[in-house]
């Protein structure tokens, strides 16, 4: 009877030692999901307006520490968690003006890329010099998302949130990519040494090779931005020209700001001429020319006088040539245009974007779209049409590069502008629909890495702020508030010679995603062989 007492009670004193076991490794499994959420929302504290660069580092660090070793069911799951985190507060801006539908929609495509990364992370995390493999991989997943679907979206690239950090530098070296790559290695080799330390506390015991790739890892980015600091040189080299850079502010933020074009135009005119001015009361220098941005006459002024009359009367007042930002139709398509304006001349140049926006600009899979939700295709009446050429306008003899808005975003729409022979970029955009959401400051970031990049002054002349003027070291000199009428003038230098990473274009990107290519084919061919050893 002691015995079968005994049989019997034992269960009941065990099951509540097992319900709270089961529990506690119910919670354990949520540690790496919670954990890779976490490490996405903080890659995203890392992007402006912060100026917390360097958090990114310890996002990858966990990003990795999560991923090591899982299978691709759990890495993909893991790898969509990080992308949530990181994508939903970083394009919340997307939904200011259409709701939430349009952004959570966006979020959940895009976080898919970063899934598949992760997947491939896991796969490479078994191999030798893992870092090196997992952050091409993680380029390679920027290189898609930059083309693809709707001819690519690059926002969130690991780069635009480095204007402010010790690796800038390396974006003259090879742009974007390499700018990128040297931040995700970073920051997996700092997890890889950390694992590499508790290891030897454990055991006593570490290859001197996987210590050598995780001290590489994290010393050869730092090092090869020291050593690309001299590519970056504010010297003018073609002499200077002084510019000005118009911000004539907006009746109202969101979609409605459209609906004002005349007012819009006149406030620019205003704008322009106070400068005009305040030049002749010897304020300001005057300007060598003005440039206004995107969107700043919505009115045709080729088939509008009265537009064409109010622009011309303050090229006159100022006395130079400006850069209007103007919506065209032209042989039935709709443009957004750069037009030179000369006081003398009128209308001389122009330039027509080429990189236009999805859902914005244009709208893909129209019929669908509207079954959905009307009032978008209702917004977005008219697509406009791609312009075919680089903007260049030669303005007295100084060639300035143009990338208008949305494609600051894109290397080669910015690049191209350089090997066309612009010695300063302009980005005339327009942000108004996005009220004062955290667009702007990533935007004005993007601009910022541009500049170094390529080694260029950039101005960026905005509807309704933040308006800037960017030296080629990327830092900010002038810059405006938002929704405020402003104008900033300044003197910059104009510069000829091409960094490495205009020279090399998109060769760095290639490299990177055929070192992904290897490490993922290495990381299946180890594994096939060992499921054969593991047969025979």
């Amino acid at each position: 009877m002691t015995v079968t007492a005994t049989s019997v009670d034992q269960p009941d004193q065990l099951q509540p030692h097992s319900a709270s076991g089961v529990r506690g490794g119910r919670l354990l499994r949520l540690v790496p999901a919670a954990a890779s959420a976490l490490c996405g929302v903080l890659l995203y504290v890392s992007f402006p307006p912060r100026t917390l660069w360097w958090l990114a580092l310890p996002a990858f660090a966990g990003f990795g520490w999560v991923l090591r070793g899982r299978g691709w069911k759990a890495a993909f799951g893991l790898g969509y968690l990080f992308g949530l985190g990181f994508l939903l507060p970083l394009l919340v801006w997307t939904g200011v003006e259409v709701g939430p539908g349009p952004w959570l929609a966006l979020v959940a495509i895009e976080a898919v890329f970063v899934a598949l990364v992760g997947v491939g992370i896991a796969a490479v995390s078994r191999l030798p010099a893992w870092p090196l493999w997992a952050a091409a991989l993680w380029i390679a997943g920027e290189a898609v998302r930059a083309r693809a679907p709707f001819r690519g979206f690059p926002w969130g690239k690991i780069a635009f949130g480095q204007a402010d950090g010790v690796f800038l530098p390396l974006a003259a070296l090879g742009g974007t990519p390499v700018l990128g790559f040297a931040v995700v290695l970073c920051g997996f080799g700092l997890y890889e040494a950390g694992r590499l330390i508790a290891e030897r506390r454990r055991s006593r015991v570490v290859r001197r090779g996987a210590a050598a790739a995780a001290l590489l890892s994290v010393a050869v980015p730092v090092v090869g931005a020291v050593a690309a600091r001299p590519l970056v040189s504010d010297k003018a080299e073609d002499g200077t020209r002084t510019v000005a850079v118009i911000q004539g502010n907006v009746p109202r933020s969101g979609l409605e700001f459209s609906a004002q074009r005349r007012a819009v135009l006149d406030y620019h005119v205003r704008e322009t001429l106070k400068l005009a001015a305040d030049v002749r009361a010897g304020k300001t220098p005057k300007p060598d020319y003005v440039l206004w941005p995107e969107n700043s006459s919505d009115i045709d002024p080729f088939g509008n006088p009265d537009a064409a009359a109010v622009i011309d009367e303050a090229a006159k007042a100022v006395g130079v040539p400006i850069s209007v930002g103007a919506v065209v139709e032209r042989d039935g398509k709709l443009l957004n245009e750069q037009i030179l304006w000369d006081p003398a001349k009128g209308p001389t140049q122009t330039y027509d974007k080429r990189q236009i926006q999805p859902f914005g600009e244009y709208l893909p899979l129209r019929g669908l779209v509207g079954a959905v939700n009307k009032n978008w295709t209702t917004m977005v009446r008219q697509d406009f049409s791609r312009g075919g050429k680089p903007g260049v306008f030669d303005i007295d003899g100084a060639e300035v590069g143009l990338a208008t808005c949305y494609e600051a975003a894109f290397d080669w729409a910015v690049r191209d502008t350089v090997t066309h022979g612009a010695e300063m970029i302009s980005v005339p955009s327009n942000n108004a629909t996005f009220d004062r959401s955290e667009m702007t400051y990533q935007q004005l970031a993007m601009s910022r890495i541009r500049a170094v990049e390529h080694s260029r002054t950039v101005t960026v002349p905005v509807t309704s702020g933040v308006s800037a003027i960017i030296m080629p070291d990327g830092k900010i000199t002038q810059k405006t508030g938002m929704f405020v009428p402003a104008y900033l003038v300044q003197k910059v230098p104009l510069r000829t010679s091409k960094t490495p990473a205009t020279e090399l274009g998109i060769l760095p990107e290639i490299a990177l995603v055929l070192v992904a290519v290897g490490g993922v084919g290495w990381a299946i061919g180890s594994g096939l062989r060992a499921r054969r050893s593991g047969g025979v």
